[in-house]
């Protein structure tokens, strides 16, 4: 009887002695996962979730601002509304004169400035082209100083070859030397007038022209029975253009005419 008791006993003791053991087995404590997760990636996306933490709430304060400015545009309206709304129809048709008193004046407004700016714009554009014909013609100065300090060379040049007689020019069988040289310091002339011609310094040269007193200067008169009165039959002394003005004008003799 008693064994019987005792095997009945024995499974509630066998619940009881494994509830004991494991009472006693020493505890482990869980790693923190998810604390280790989170600090892993604060650690490896620390700066991007500064960077999306910070427009974020530049975002949020956007938003307030706008909410902010449409709420005191709401404000404003309702403001107006309510004060117009209290007003007669005479208050109305004062209210609306002195609007529009006020915008005829902000309109003479706007046209005195745009007026101001078409001055200003236009004063800019005569300064800008009185500039530019300023620094031309300080070029231009320059230019011709330079160039007049080259006409006494040019002049060189005519009085050496009107040394050598015209005789002597073209016979080489009897004066080689003296034609070679002629022809060499003729050569050398038209190169020299050829570069002149290309930075606008022009020779003038008006035998058989018509005398041009803004362009000519007469030494003398005489009267030519075979040409006709006024004209250029004798050239003194070679003159010169720079970009179509007489820089020396040329000395010259004019026919006289029969009175």
């Amino acid at each position: 009887m008693l064994r019987r008791s005792l095997m009945r006993s024995s499974p509630s003791s066998a619940l009881v002695s494994s509830s004991v053991r494991a009472a006693t087995r020493p505890v482990v404590m869980a790693r923190p996962i998810a604390r280790t997760q989170m600090v892993n990636s604060r650690g490896l996306f620390g700066f991007r979730s500064y960077s999306e933490t910070a427009n974020g709430e530049k975002k949020d304060a956007e938003s307030a601002a706008n909410e902010a400015s449409s709420e005191n545009t709401k404000e404003e309206t309702q403001t107006s509304e309510s004060e117009y709304a209290n007003l007669s129809v005479e208050e109305l048709q004062s209210k609306l004169k002195e609007l529009q008193s006020k915008f005829e004046a902000k309109d003479k407004e706007v046209a005195k400035f745009k007026e101001h700016y078409t001055r200003s714009v236009a004063d800019f554009r005569n300064l800008q082209e009185t500039t530019k014909r300023e620094i031309q013609k300080a070029r231009d100065y320059a230019l011709q100083k330079f160039a007049k300090d080259l006409l006494d060379s040019v002049d060189n040049f005519d009085r050496a070859l009107a040394v050598v007689p015209e005789e002597k020019r073209s016979d080489k069988e009897n004066h080689v030397e003296l034609a070679n040289l002629y022809e060499g310091v003729k050569m050398t002339q038209e190169v020299f007038e050829k570069t002149l011609a290309r930075h606008g310094l022009v020779k003038l040269n008006p035998l058989g022209e018509k005398f041009d007193p803004n362009v000519h200067e007469a030494t003398f008169e005489v009267p030519q029975p075979d040409k006709e009165p006024g004209t250029v039959f004798h050239v003194q002394q070679t003159g010169f253009a720079l970009n179509d003005r007489v820089l020396r004008a040329p000395k010259v003799g004019v026919v006289k005419g029969t009175d």
